[in-house]
């Protein structure tokens, strides 16, 4: 009897490790070795912005979208995100008004405001996609969100790659084990009770850490 208790708790004291390991790891790994390929779109997740001003988060976020369009990998570009309560815009609209203002043609930009956390923009922008018969999504994010937008994505039909952020606060040289900890927890949240219907929103306040909008 002894050792069946002791087998049961080496058993469970091997899943408390390993699980958390591998969405470390996974999450880790998607942030160090991105695929960066040509898609359909591409698609910058919402954060916070400040009358129509994006935040620094979500500045870099398009940014990176900006770069990778120039480069030829996707002729077009989707903001997504609503807003605040009392915003008089969303983070879609300030996404879309900063790449009109910056050099991406108006007819490339698609404007979705809607979501204001990953699962619900992800299921926003993917069903816009289904309706354009476009499949293949580039995420422009950052490093440590990488594995996440990708994993929803999928979940819901999209194939999807992920050009992580080069610069601004979230990007490698400047997160933190803070931020690899959050999104390796939100990635498990996500595959045990998000893929069953339970929805934990990942909405962070705009005067919380920086990854507001995650």
């Amino acid at each position: 009897m002894f050792k069946f208790i002791r087998r049961i708790f080496t058993l469970l004291l091997t899943l408390v490790i390993a699980i958390p390991g591998y969405a470390l790891f996974v999450t880790w790994n998607a942030a160090h070795n991105p695929t960066i390929r040509s898609g359909q779109v591409i698609l910058v997740p919402g954060a916070a912005q400040l009358n129509g001003t994006p935040g620094e988060v979500l500045l870099a976020r398009l940014q990176e979208a900006k770069r990778i369009y120039a480069a030829g990998l996707a002729p077009i570009i989707i903001t997504v995100g609503s807003g605040a309560p009392g915003d008089r815009t969303t983070e879609a609209a300030a996404g879309a008004y900063w790449l009109r203002h910056n050099g991406v043609k108006r007819s490339a930009i698609i404007s979705i405001p809607t979501g204001r956390d990953t699962r619900t923009q992800t299921i926003a922008y993917v069903a816009e996609m289904k309706k354009r018969a476009l499949t293949d999504v580039i995420i422009a994010t950052d490093p440590y969100h990488c594995n996440r937008a990708i994993t929803m994505a999928e979940d819901l039909g999209a194939t999807a790659s992920c050009s992580p952020v080069q610069e601004g606060p979230n990007s490698l040289k400047n997160s933190h084990l803070r931020y690899l900890a959050r999104e390796a927890g939100a990635y498990l949240a996500y595959i045990t009770l998000g893929r069953r219907g339970i929805n934990i929103s990942d909405h962070l306040p705009n005067n919380a850490i920086k990854m507001q909008g995650l």
